[in-house]
């Protein structure tokens, strides 16, 4: 089992005063710690190849857990349209893809390196995502000023110096009541002046939870 804490469970071991300090996770909590169920035959060959992806394919993808909580955000806000920024093997691209499935939205993912970028397609065509996944292979720094619809989720988990780039270009995109989760913001990772920027802004609220900031852009407060 993935030892990397679902976010929730961390905040909720740190307020209890039971987590490890040098861990991202508390043992009482292993108990509830339980694989993906699959609801259908579909998803169980989707789980098979998000296992196949982390125990045979040795490129750096984010935890399952995150992952699965991903999951399940896009499919409470009923995303519609996600940007992703770092796809590597199209892990987190895949559980974003479940999602996805139900609420009939797509995706976008950006991914500079070729050798990885060609690993991700052909997981997205074992998954059966291809329709619903777009996979642009190049500088996103550049790429994303192509985009023009509304984002419903902005994942980021690509260069931590590039992320401030990354949200000043696609924040005006982002509806309101939209997302944006960044990976890997801790202090020896994180940007400073990303984390500066989704902690200072009045128009967004940020958290910043084992390593992953969830930022929502606010909805205009009508009185």
């Amino acid at each position: 089992m993935n030892k990397t804490m679902p976010f929730i469970l961390v905040l909720m071991c740190f307020i209890s005063g039971i987590a490890k300090a040098d861990s991202f996770f508390c043992e009482s909590d292993w108990d509830y710690m339980k694989p993906p169920l699959a609801a259908d035959e579909y998803e169980a060959k989707i789980h098979d190849i998000l296992k196949d992806i982390t125990e045979n394919q040795n490129y750096y993808n984010v935890p399952e857990q995150d992952a699965r909580m991903y999951r399940i955000l896009a499919e409470s806000v009923n995303a519609q349209n996600i940007v992703e920024i770092g796809t590597s093997t199209g892990y987190s691209t895949i559980w974003f893809g479940l999602a996805l499935k139900q609420t009939g939205g797509k995706l976008t993912t950006f991914e500079i390196d070729p050798e990885r970028s060609a690993i991700a397609r052909e997981n997205f065509k074992r998954a059966e995502m291809n329709d619903i996944i777009t996979l642009i292979e190049g500088d996103a720094h550049e790429e994303v000023l192509k985009l023009s619809e509304p984002i419903d989720i902005l994942f980021l988990d690509a260069d931590k110096k590039g992320y401030i780039d990354y949200l000043n270009k696609l924040l005006p995109l982002v509806r309101e009541g939209g997302l944006i989760i960044g990976d890997n913001i801790m202090t020896d990772l994180a940007d400073p002046v990303y984390v500066e920027a989704i902690t200072t802004n009045p128009a967004l609220e940020t958290v910043v939870i084992a390593g992953v900031a969830y930022t929502i852009k606010k909805r205009s407060i009508k009185n």
